[in-house]
């Protein structure tokens, strides 16, 4: 008597994702230690073990060697620190806007850029620089960056309004059409300066963290925090949401007050990155939309890996430019796109023949 055949569970199940725990602890200590390679790596020597120390020694503990190099001391705490905080507090800034937006949307392609928020951005900082000179304060760049880049947003989002809601169809095109618009008048800035005035716009417009300073970092990680802390906040709502607007309204939430709370928050980060670093591209694209082919579309889980992934990627490419060619600092725009352009490529042509579409 032979034994009847068992059924057998179907070989096209989806591939498991890994616990949530091990991709933000894996994450987590990534990042740390490419923070300490950062800054361990330019043309002052510094080891591992130095930079830890030094960091021990300014919170009162005896743990480590200091810098052997004359200049290492004031290397790391003047030039390297504040630019290693500075990447990971815009890189986590960036991605947390994308991810918000992609959320609000309920399109993987949605990306700050969209709203309007960067272009306008860049026409504050290239009117100051061509009305103030080359050699223009770059406190006063960053600040007609971050005021311009909220007006612009503001913008976009009050002429998309109709009979007091906003569709995401009307809010995009309004965007492509502001964005159109600052385009015109940044290549008219371009167009008017001086060539110093202008060599100045062209590469603010590139994006670098080559002026980073503890300054930076004060005015910049507060708003990061808020902006990240009310982005957790609604999270659950923009799992709702992503039931459908009919749905989600169905259980309790205000759609169009989500948006409104969404669109501010992704203008605030965007603009107090982009104010000290200049347009910096596909990282609020790639970073969600990788984060969520990894953990899932759950926001409560997507928006801290993006945070995190965010940062490892702004400071990986901003290693890159220090170290891809001696004695320069690429622009860190370029690299940006040049790298995010291919991955996302890759990404959407992976993501179709998996799923057939976004989940």
């Amino acid at each position: 008597m032979t034994a009847e055949p068992t059924a057998t569970a179907p070989t096209t199940a989806a591939p498991r994702r890994p616990g949530a725990a091990v991709v933000l602890i894996a994450l987590a200590l990534g990042l740390l230690v490419l923070a300490v390679a950062s800054a361990c790596i330019g043309q002052v020597p510094t080891s591992p073990a130095e930079v830890l120390g030094s960091l021990a020694h300014r919170i009162g503990l005896d743990l480590g060697p200091m810098p052997a190099h004359p200049s290492g001391e004031v290397t790391l705490w003047q030039v390297r620190f504040p630019r290693v905080v500075l990447a990971i507090v815009v890189g986590a800034g960036l991605a947390c806007a994308g991810a918000l937006l992609q959320g609000v949307f309920a399109n993987p392609l949605a990306e700050p850029g969209v709203i309007g928020v960067s272009s306008g951005a860049a026409v504050g900082a290239c009117a100051v620089i061509l009305t103030g000179g080359a050699f223009v304060a770059g406190t006063a760049v960053a600040a007609a960056a971050f005021v311009t880049g909220l007006i612009t947003t503001i913008l976009v989002y009050l002429l998309a309004r109709s009979d007091g809601r906003t569709e995401v169809v009307t809010l995009v095109l309004t965007g492509v059409a502001i964005n159109a618009f600052a385009g015109g008048l940044i290549a008219f800035f371009t167009f008017a300066a001086d060539p110093a005035a202008r060599d100045q716009i062209v590469f603010w417009q590139l994006g670098s963290l080559n002026g980073a300073t503890w300054e930076a970092v004060a005015v910049v990680t507060p708003m990061a925090i808020v902006g990240i802390a009310v982005t957790m906040m609604l999270a659950n709502k923009l799992d709702l949401l992503s039931l459908g607007e009919s749905a989600a309204a169905h259980l309790g939430v205000n759609v169009e007050r989500l948006r409104q709370v969404a669109v501010l928050v992704v203008a605030v980060l965007v603009s107090a990155s982009v104010a000290f670093t200049g347009i910096i591209l596909f990282v609020g694209l790639v970073v969600p939309h990788l984060m969520r082919m990894v953990v899932g579309p759950a926001h409560r889980l997507l928006i801290p890996a993006s945070v995190l992934c965010g940062a490892i990627v702004l400071l990986a490419a901003d290693l890159g430019a220090r170290t891809l060619v001696p004695n320069a600092d690429l622009p860190l725009g370029m690299l940006t796109s040049l790298i995010g352009g291919p991955f996302f490529f890759w990404m959407l042509r992976r993501t179709r023949k998996q799923q057939g579409g976004w989940a």
